[in-house]
C-alpha cells in the first residue's frame, strides 16, 4: 500500500468519492506509480502481474479524462478473456457514475444485437479483440474518436494468437492518443509491441504486491504422474477445503480431470475456452456461492476470475 492519498496524487474529488463508497481509500503501489504519469496525459508501459491493482491504474485516468458529452468509444480496453473484460467493466461501472460515463463490455458467447446497440452510446468500451472486431465490421463502433487506448495483459493476447486482430483494431485509431499497456513481461515480442503502441512512455515495474502474497500460504507437493488426480482427490477431501481452484494445461484436461472427480464423488465444473458464455457464468457462479468442491480452469480462461474465500 502507499502513504498517499488518491487525492494526493491527482483523482479528483468525486472520484476519490466513489472509491471511498467502495472502501478503497489507500492506493496499491502500481497505482500510486502510475497515476501522476497517466494522469498527465503520457503514454506508460506497466510491467504488472495479476492482482497488483492494476485495473484501477488504467481505469482512473481514462474516468478523469472522458465527460458524458464524449462520443461513443472515446476510450477502448482490449482484455483476452470474457471473464476479465466482463471484471474490468463491472469495476469500471462502480465508478464512472460519478462522472456520468457508459459503459459496455463487448465479448462473444452472448447475443451482439444488445452488445451493438449499448456499445453506439457508450464512452468507454471493454472488449476482447475478436468480438470488438465483429462490432467493428457491423458498424456498431467506430474507433476514430479513440482518446485513450489501453491493452491488458498484453502478453496473453499475443499467446492467444490475437496479434493480427489487435494490429487491425490499433490501426483505425488516431495516431495522436494515449496509450496504457500492461503485461506481466515488457520482453520479447511483447517489448516490440509495447514500442510500437506507445510514444515516449513512461515504464513502471511492479512486484507483486507483498501484502497480498504473506496472506497465501504456498504448499509444493511432489508425487509420481500417475497418482497426481488421486492425491488430488485426497487433498480435496480433507476437512475445511472450500472453494478449490485448480489449473490445467488444456481445455481437454480440465475436462478429463472434471470427470474423474465427479466420479469420486465431489462437485467439479470445468471453464475454459469451448464453454458458452452461459455454461461458463453458470460454473463461476456455482464456485462462488459454495456449491463446487472444485472449479477446474485453463490458465487462460482463469483470468478475471475474482472469487472471495478461495482456500
Amino acid at each position: 500500500m502507499s502513504s498517499a492519498t488518491f487525492a494526493d496524487l491527482g483523482v479528483s474529488t468525486a472520484v476519490a468519492r466513489a472509491l471511498s463508497d467502495r472502501g478503497i481509500e489507500t492506493p496499491f503501489a502500481v497505482q500510486a506509480t502510475v497515476l501522476p504519469d497517466a494522469l498527465a496525459g503520457h503514454d506508460v508501459l506497466v510491467q504488472s502481474p495479476t492482482g497488483s491493482g492494476k485495473t484501477l491504474a488504467f481505469l482512473l485516468p481514462i474516468v478523469e479524462r472522458l465527460s458524458s458529452s464524449d462520443p461513443a468509444a472515446s476510450a477502448l480496453i482490449l482484455a483476452p478473456t470474457r471473464e476479465l473484460a466482463g471484471q474490468i467493466a463491472a469495476e469500471a461501472e462502480a465508478i464512472t457514475a460519478a462522472r456520468g460515463l457508459r459503459v459496455v463490455a463487448v465479448y462473444g458467447g452472448v447475443g451482439i444485437e444488445r452488445q451493438a446497440r449499448a456499445a453506439r452510446q457508450a464512452q468507454l468500451v471493454v472488449a476482447t479483440p475478436g468480438r470488438l472486431l465483429d462490432l467493428i465490421d457491423r458498424g456498431a463502433i467506430s474507433l476514430k474518436q479513440v482518446k485513450v487506448l489501453v491493452l491488458d495483459e498484453a502478453d496473453r493476447m499475443l499467446d492467444m494468437g490475437f496479434r493480427p486482430v489487435v494490429e487491425r483494431i490499433v490501426r483505425m485509431m488516431p495516431a495522436k492518443r494515449q496509450t496504457f499497456f500492461f503485461s506481466a513481461t515488457l520482453s520479447g515480442e511483447v517489448g516490440k509491441l509495447a514500442q510500437a503502441y506507445t510514444h515516449e512512455a513512461r515504464r513502471h515495474e511492479s512486484a507483486q504486491n507483498q501484502e497480498r502474497s504473506a496472506l497465501v500460504d504456498h504448499q509444493f507437493l511432489e508425487v509420481a504422474r500417475d497418482d497426481k488426480i488421486d492425491r488430488l482427490i485426497d487433498e480435496l477431501n480433507a476437512e475445511g477445503k472450500r472453494l478449490t481452484l485448480v489449473f490445467v494445461r488444456t481445455r481437454r484436461g480440465a475436462d478429463r480431470l472434471v470427470k474423474r472427480l465427479q466420479a469420486s464423488g465431489l462437485t467439479a465444473a470445468g471453464l475454459h475456452g469451448d464453454k458458452s458464455q452461459g455454461q461458463r457464468e453458470r460454473a463461476l457462479a456455482s464456485f462462488a456461492d459454495g456449491r463446487l468442491d472444485a472449479l477446474v480452469a485453463t490458465d487462460v480462461a482463469a483470468r478475471g476470475i475474482d472469487v472471495a474465500g478461495i482456500t
